[in-house]
């Protein structure tokens, strides 16, 4: 999409994300599930954002370091944490990732697939293992979109939701050759007119996934639908991974 760079998102969405997506994933299972499987406390979390799974991390015993490349999202994270409990950086999840060492690597919903290439989100995979110690895990949640047979492209609008002075469209484009979707959320507002959020991922598929993660180092350990444990099933539509370093 032109125009858009690394913080665009986060900086399009600061001010609705908590909103918007508070029901993405169960937190609590989440937090369960780490520290079930985490060889220890210390945790880095890629794509911080608003501190929406950061916060109940760190308030339940995990230290919590995190990087966000958007000065928003950073903002609304101070603003939460409440306990100050939590190590924030602003910066490139790759080019800038704390060097750790860290028991535990956590990448929330798709965002490994914010990266615009492959080559990208595997270099992503391999600086995480640097920061890794021996044992630790990188956790990955992403979506698994449905390709087009012919590679095609797929354009939708709909609605998303709408109330007596608010109605926000949804407009996507789904490039299945280049495993790019990218949209825009259009509010309309009668307060304050329009309002643009656009957003682009570059999704691969759990075997691609395996793939770099193997290039990386690291091993995976397990894979379910969701943090709840469900059994992982490609036409769900969804995965949650757990890598673990091979060595």
């Amino acid at each position: 999409m032109k125009g858009y760079e690394s913080h665009t998102y986060g900086d399009a969405f600061a001010d609705v994300y908590d909103d918007w997506y508070q029901d993405l994933s169960d937190v609590d299972a989440l937090v369960a599930l780490i520290a079930e499987f985490a060889p220890g406390e210390k945790l880095c979390e890629l794509g911080i954002g608003t501190g929406r799974l950061a916060i109940p991390l760190a308030n339940n015993g995990f230290t919590v370091t995190g990087i966000d490349s958007s000065d928003a999202m950073l903002a609304r994270l101070r603003v939460a944490n409440q306990q100050h409990n939590i190590t924030a950086v602003a910066g490139d999840m790759v080019d800038d990732m704390p060097k750790g060492p860290f028991d535990v690597v956590l990448i929330g919903f798709n965002t490994l697939f914010n990266l615009e290439s492959q080559e990208r989100q595997q270099q992503c995979l391999t600086t995480c293992a640097h920061a890794l110690r021996a044992g630790g895990i990188v956790v990955v949640e992403g979506l698994i979109p449905t390709g087009q047979p012919d590679g095609g492209t797929v354009d939708d609008v709909s609605l998303k939701s709408m109330t007596a002075t608010n109605v926000v469209l949804s407009v996507s484009r789904h490039l299945s050759a280049e495993q790019l979707v990218e949209g825009q959320f259009i509010e309309f507002t009668e307060q304050h007119g329009i309002r643009l959020r656009p957003w682009s991922i570059r999704y691969s598929t759990t075997d691609q996934l395996d793939r770099m993660a193997t290039a990386a180092g690291l091993a995976m350990s397990a894979r379910f639908h969701d943090a709840n444990r469900t059994p992982f099933d490609p036409a769900s539509g969804r995965h949650l991974t757990l890598y673990t370093l091979d060595k």
